[in-house]
């Protein structure tokens, strides 16, 4: 072991005396450390925004004054998704899916806000974040600085030298992947320390981060078995890094962009325009609680006739306008959940996919497994929208309720040619403050950890992978 030091020590002296090495290395440090602090301040000003917002309109709904309840099912309010602390490192789909919902009785509105929608196209190349610099840009570092750490002493001498003087094929080839992974280290350290700040912000999220960066190291540690075993295995210096940047061109690159179309051809989705018309067509199916001749709400009217035994709405012990809404809200939610739940299928297939396409490119599985335990992830986005929906139609039924309960059917009746009972229409404006707010804490931390667990394991298996062919590499060259 003390051997493979001596190695190590070695080629870190022959990697400093490299200025091209150093200087990238001190630059792509610079780069790091800037995408730390300004990801750390934008995610920190883009959580207390958010924040701020989601407070402005709780308070703003409780605050308004006494109302028709129907009035409060169309003014409505917002949801707006929270941000972890974690997000910083990996601000994952949150540019491109949004972080605002309105929430308003008989819709259900698709998420706003999407930084991607407010920015030039190039954000979709990749936003300056510690993960994006992890991910693609120390890479690329590490083959420049080792793909000619092994090839070119083979082709002065000095590989075989070194094995007649006594040291082992198997040691040289382990000390100079040492040496690589302390630069790899040194590079990664600005990212991953910004991933500590971000933990200490908040204790809990430290288990999280610990395994986020066990990933990114894992991902970084492939690189350094790639280029070792490229570097131990290349006939010259020229080949190893070309060869080297096509990998890097390939499984960072193309791959994974690659793989997002053919999901999505694979699992294509209906655009937002198609859904809208189909979901149009099926409400008019569904029947409009506003014709009293419409076959299903006749039914559901005769049903309460039924049940009560009345002849007439007006004896009824409650509100008929205000149930019948109750009633269509209903049906509508069912038929917006189906078709939310069936285009979370599809999202959640094209995310499987792309799982599997991790076993090609880890660069996917890393990307996966950072966003997951950052809580950005596609996943998370998914529980955000069903947390938001759930409580839409909460809300709206229980606004629906004092519909019923809270407002004559008189009054109701008559509220827009009677002034008089347009005001006793009207119910107290403490209801609306107590109406519960929409909050939303995320995923578990036991869900996060296993949304992980796939980017890890095909992290690990080309760990395993390129291990073996290192060794039998060394064994090669002792032979």
């Amino acid at each position: 072991m003390s051997r493979v030091r001596a190695i190590a020590v070695a080629q870190l002296r022959l990697f400093g005396r490299s200025r091209l090495a150093v200087v990238a290395l001190v630059l792509l440090a610079m780069l790091s450390a800037i995408a730390a602090i300004t990801g750390a301040a934008q995610a920190s000003r883009m959580a207390a925004d958010r924040a701020t917002a989601q407070v402005a309109a709780n308070t703003e709904f409780a605050n308004q004054p006494d109302r028709h309840p129907h009035r409060m099912v169309h003014y409505g309010t917002y949801a707006l998704r929270p941000l972890g602390p974690l997000a910083a490192f990996d601000p994952g789909v949150d540019a491109f899916a949004g972080s605002l919902i309105y929430l308003e009785g008989h819709r259900q509105n698709a998420t706003t806000l999407g930084a991607a929608r407010e920015s030039s196209g190039l954000i979709r190349f990749g936003q300056l974040t510690p993960a994006f610099v992890l991910r693609v840009l120390v890479p690329l570092l590490l083959v420049f600085v080792g793909f000619a750490m092994i090839v070119a002493e083979r082709q002065a001498g000095l590989f075989t030298l070194q094995l007649t003087h006594g040291a082992n094929a198997g040691e040289l080839i382990a000390g100079k992947a040492l040496a690589l992974a302390v630069v790899a280290g040194v590079a990664a350290l600005p990212a991953l320390a910004a991933l500590g700040w971000s933990a200490a912000q908040s204790p809990a999220e430290a288990g999280i981060a610990a395994l986020m960066a066990l990933a990114a190291l894992l991902w970084l540690g492939l690189w350094v078995l790639g280029i070792t075993l490229v570097s131990a295995r290349a006939r010259s210096a020229q080949s190893a890094l070309m060869a080297l940047v096509l990998a890097w061109a390939v499984l960072v690159v193309l791959v994974p962009r690659a793989a997002a179309g053919v999901a999505a051809l694979a699992h294509p989705l209906p655009t937002k325009a198609e859904t809208d018309l189909i979901i149009h067509q099926e409400l008019r199916a569904l029947g409009d609680s506003h014709n009293p001749n419409d076959p299903h709400f006749a039914e559901f009217k005769a049903g309460l006739l039924k049940r009560y035994g009345v002849s007439r709405v007006e004896d009824l012990p409650f509100n008929f306008r205000g149930a019948l809404s109750a009633e269509g809200e209903r049906l509508t939610s069912q038929l917006f959940a189906r078709h939310a739940a069936d285009t979370a299928a599809v999202q959640m297939q094209q995310h499987r996919l792309l799982a599997l396409v991790g076993v090609i490119s880890p660069a996917v599985g890393f990307a996966q497994a950072s966003m997951a335990g950052a809580a950005t992830d596609l996943a998370s986005h998914i529980a955000f929208l069903d947390a938001a929906e759930a409580h839409r139609y909460r809300l709206i039924q229980s606004l629906n309720g004092l519909h019923t309960y809270q407002v004559r059917g008189a009054d109701d009746a008559a509220r827009n040619k009677d002034p008089i009972a347009e005001r006793q229409s009207r119910v107290s404006a403490r209801f609306w403050a107590d109406q519960k707010p929409f909050q939303h804490a995320g995923p578990t931390m036991a869900d996060r950890m296993a949304g992980m667990l796939p980017g890890l394991a095909a992290m690990l298996l080309w760990a395993v992978l390129l291990s073996w062919q290192l060794v039998r590499s060394g064994r090669q060259e002792q032979s």
